[in-house]
This record gives structure tokens, C-alpha cells and sequence, in this order.
């Protein structure tokens, strides 16, 4: 198995032959040792990659035979299977999908055109349809998009439609969520087990429940829709042990960082990255959430976490279904396994044009930066406008010195912004504490400017500037304008950068 341990991107490592060959769970790789590193003489950012694999040997033993990963065990339960292996395909019975105002429109096409004008979808309860891309525009192709959501819901009494009709008042809306990852899992949507798939790559975020959770693709989803099951091909599991106190300067954005720099963006093509450890056990659901968010960004097919007492309490008044979670068998076989000691970790950041062009923070210090933009499914949940608002609590209410953009993922969060007390601050809330230190007023919630949208999006990058976000991809124009540079960070490194109008190292304010 492959052990990778971290460190300075400008590092690379070379693992033993013993480290390469222990067990995962072996008494032997318990101890989380620092390989020596050797420095390599170029600045570029070195991924490191996990050794090709031999094709697995038949197990020896009945009860290995049997043994999955969670990743396996979901999926053979939601084929009425045994047993399941990576590289078979089965028809899996969804319990969720998912779609929004980008890609509804497109499945309720295909749906259409292949069921029949008058079909009825598959389960009305099982469809969840949340308006969350383009909305705050006057776009008319974008509002079109809504009201196609909106007639489909009403022809098929959809229980789940987040809609909302009085763009210019998001809270005149009592049924408008925003994001959808995040609404899904605010909603009582994600739960341990289960299989949700979503018309969008980061479906994956609901991985953070210990559920299958992956995007999928406008026809499939239209065959979903009408059969309320898919063929899917089982995916191989790479597993990532991350154990270690996380310093309090590190967020889950950084491990993640960490991660795609590591293995690159296409180390985890089709495969299920599954995180384990006591690291991975000290975070909330949101961080979690973050986590799961990103392995798309890795080539993931899925992400996931095992279910613990952190999930069922979230869960406690989120839903009432019932559910079950599962486990992967001491004995499963993973196709690789990385090993990860956080307490070393430092604040990541990933530079132009690529999610995995790993940078330290600190390394960055020179880039001189136009704009910070917090929010998105990846970084607008409630606990990333906690921690910018720490950071600026620590730095003695410092002024931003550049524009500072904010928009909460859902009307939750928005609501939590305004209202929840932000420990240190004398009972100060995230929004008291934003206009305080000179930042744009939260928006309404929405996707926002992560991708770009209509040219009135709040926050769209029209001019080429330089822009810290909490977003998740960097791709030239994702954005707005084709020139932007975007770099990749945790909201602590955002607002650190905030306050001195440079990529900033968030222990310069957190220490």
C-alpha cells in the first residue's frame, strides 16, 4: 500500500519498501512516523503518486472473500447483492435524486422525451429539486430555467421543490433554500447508507453522512426519474488516514488541498476516497462537508466518512427516516492508502489555473491579490463565515484592503450570519463583526460568482483580477473573465488575505 505522509509542497518522498508493504491494519502502522525528505531543487509542486497496484489475488478465506469497503457494501445493498467488487456494474436502487435550475430542465427533457409527455416520475418523494445556480439575475434564459422547474413540480406534485418566485426578496421565500449540497443535508435529505446521485459534480459533499453520493449527468438523470434506478459501475477505494491534533490555524479545506496536491487532479479517477482518523473523527458535519466536497476535484467518483455519534446528532432533527449506516470490513482491500500526520500540516493554498498547484500560504506572500470571495457549497456554510470572523476577531478588528464578498450557501447560513455569536467577540454576530472590518454586506444566498453566471451575478470576476476564494476550482473563467487568476484557500487564509490585500498566511493573525 501506498503511505504518504505531509509536508512541504516543494517536497518530495520516497517510501520504504517497509513502509510500502505494511498492512493497513497492522499493529506495526500504527506509529505515524515523518519520513526524511529530500528537497528538491525546483519550486515546482510535486504530486505524489500511489504505486500501480498488482491485480488482487483470490482471498484465502471465506471471511475475506466477503469482505467490503463502504463504498462496496453500499451499492450491493442498493443492488440486492451480496457482495460487490470494484470494476462490476449493477443496477442500483436511488434513494435521493437531486437537481437544480442549470440541469433540471435538460432531465425533465430527457425524461419527457423518453417516458412519455404524460409519464409520472418514479417517486415524488424521492426527488428533490432545488433552484440555486442563477437566480439573483435578470437573465431570461436563467429565469426560464426556474420556471421550468416550477410548472414541472406542480405537474407532478414534487414534495421537495425549494422554489422561489420574488427574486428581488430571498426571504420572502419561505420555501427558497440556496446551494443545494448544503441544503440537502440542512433538509434531512443525506443520511447514512443511502444512495443520493445529483445533476452536479459536487454531489459528492453528502459523501460526509457515510452515503454513496455522486453527480451524474442530465440523461441518466432523466432515466432516474422514470425508473428511480441506474447502472453504475462499482469503484476501486483509496483510503486516506489522517490522525494528529489539526493545529488552529488548519481547516478541512486545507487537508483537502493537501490531498488533490498530492495525488493530483486525476489520482482518483472513478475511484471512492474514503477518510478515516482521529482527525477526520474531531470534525463536524461541515468540515466534513468540505472534505467530501472536493474529491471530485481529485477525478473522485465519491467521498465519504464513516458515520459516528457527530452524525446521528446532526441527523436527530433533520429526519425521521430511517436508516442504516455501514462500515468497511476490517479485512477490505483498498487499492491504496495514504497516510497523512495533520499536526505537521500548514495553511494550503492552490494557485492558478489548477486545483492541484499546491502552494504553501506563506510561500504565496508576494501575490498581490484584487478581491477575497467566501461562500459556495464548498466554503458558505455557516462554520466558514465563523472562522473569517474569528480571524478578523483576532486581528483586533483590522480593515479589510480589498473588497471583501460574502454569500451565505443557504437562507439558513444567512440567517445563522446574523444572528449566531462568534466566540470571542463579546456576543458580536459574523455580520456585526464583516461591517465592522469593512466588508460587502452578505448577499443573498445563492451559488454566487463560483461559476461565473449571467454577467450581473453579484461577485462575477468581469475584469481579470486576482481573487482569494473559499470556492472550489480555479479553471480559467470560472469565475467570470478568462484572465482571472483564482487561488484556492481555506476562509481563514481568505480573510487573512483580506486584511493586507496579499495571499496571506492565517497564523499571522491567528497567533
Amino acid at each position: 500500500m501506498a503511505s504518504s505522509t505531509i509536508a512541504s509542497p516543494s517536497a518530495s518522498f520516497i517510501p520504504t519498501k517497509k513502509e510500502l508493504g505494511r498492512s493497513a491494519f497492522s499493529p506495526a502502522s500504527s506509529p505515524f512516523s515523518v519520513p526524511k525528505c529530500r528537497k528538491s531543487i525546483s519550486k515546482k509542486i510535486v504530486s505524489v503518486m500511489a504505486p500501480q497496484q498488482s491485480e488482487r489475488k483470490p482471498a484465502a478465506t471465506g471471511s475475506v472473500k466477503t469482505a467490503m469497503t463502504m463504498t462496496e457494501k453500499i451499492l450491493a445493498r442498493a443492488s440486492e447483492k451480496t457482495h460487490l467488487s470494484p470494476g462490476e456494474n449493477v443496477w442500483v436502487d436511488v434513494d435521493i435524486l437531486m437537481t437544480h435550475d442549470v440541469c433540471g430542465p435538460g432531465s425533465i427533457g430527457i425524461f419527457k422525451k423518453e417516458f412519455g409527455q404524460n409519464a409520472k416520475v418514479w417517486d415524488r418523494e424521492k426527488i428533490v429539486i432545488i433552484p440555486d445556480h442563477y437566480i439573483f439575475t435578470n437573465d431570461e434564459r436563467a429565469n426560464r430555467n426556474v420556471d421550468i422547474l416550477r410548472d414541472f413540480c406542480a405537474e407532478q406534485n414534487i414534495k421537495y421543490f425549494y422554489d422561489i418566485q420574488d427574486r428581488g426578496n430571498f426571504k420572502a421565500n419561505p420555501d427558497y433554500k440556496g446551494v443545494c449540497h448544503i441544503a440537502l443535508a440542512q433538509e434531512g435529505h443525506c443520511r447514512p447508507g443511502e444512495v443520493l446521485l445529483g445533476t452536479d459534480s459536487h454531489t459528492c459533499t453528502a459523501g460526509a453522512f457515510g452515503q454513496f453520493a455522486t453527480g451524474i449527468g442530465n440523461t441518466d438523470a432523466g432515466f432516474v426519474m422514470g425508473a428511480g434506478k441506474l447502472l453504475l459501475k462499482v469503484p476501486p477505494t483509496l483510503r486516506f488516514v489522517m490522525d494528529g491534533e489539526m493545529p488552529d490555524y488548519i481547516l478541512a479545506k486545507d487537508l483537502i488541498l493537501q490531498i488533490i496536491g498530492e495525488i493530483s487532479v486525476a489520482g482518483a479517477t472513478y475511484k471512492s476516497m474514503e477518510f478515516v482518523g482521529s482527525t477526520v473523527e474531531s470534525l463536524n458535519m461541515e468540515e466534513r462537508m468540505t472534505l467530501c466536497n472536493m474529491v471530485v476535484e481529485a477525478g473522485g467518483k465519491n467521498g465519504v466518512v464513516p458515520a459516528d455519534s457527530t452524525t446521528f446528532k446532526y441527523l436527530e432533527d433533520k429526519t425521521s427516516l430511517p436508516y442504516e449506516p455501514v462500515y468497511s470490513d476490517q479485512q477490505a482491500r483498498f487499492l491504496s492508502e495514504y497516510r497523512f500526520d495533520i499536526s505537521k500540516l500548514e495553511p494550503i493554498v492552490a494557485k492558478p489555473h489548477s486545483p492541484d498547484n499546491r502552494a504553501l500560504a506563506r510561500e504565496c506572500k508576494d501575490v498581490k491579490i484584487d478581491r477575497v470571495y467566501i461562500g459556495s457549497c464548498t466554503g458558505g456554510k455557516t462554520e466558514d463565515f465563523m472562522a473569517a470572523a474569528k480571524l478578523f476577531v483576532a486581528s483586533g478588528y483590522k480593515k479589510v484592503k480589498v473588497p471583501t464578498f460574502l454569500v451565505p450557501a443557504t437562507q439558513k447560513v444567512w440567517m445563522d450570519v446574523y444572528s449566531l455569536p462568534v466566540p470571542g467577540s463579546g456576543g458580536k454576530t459574523c455580520s456585526q463583526i464583516f461591517e465592522e472590518v469593512g466588508c460587502d454586506t452578505p448577499a443573498s444566498p445563492s451559488c454566487g460568482a463560483c461559476l461565473g453566471g449571467p454577467k450581473d451575478t453579484y461577485a462575477r470576476m468581469n475584469e481579470p483580477k486576482v481573487c482569494v476564494s473559499t470556492t472550489n476550482r480555479n479553471f480559467p473563467g470560472r469565475m467570470g473573465h478568462k484572465e482571472g487568476e483564482i487561488y484556492l484557500a481555506s476562509p481563514y487564509t481568505a480573510a487573512a488575505s483580506a486584511l493586507t490585500g496579499y495571499v496571506t498566511d492565517p497564523r499571522d493573525f491567528l497567533q
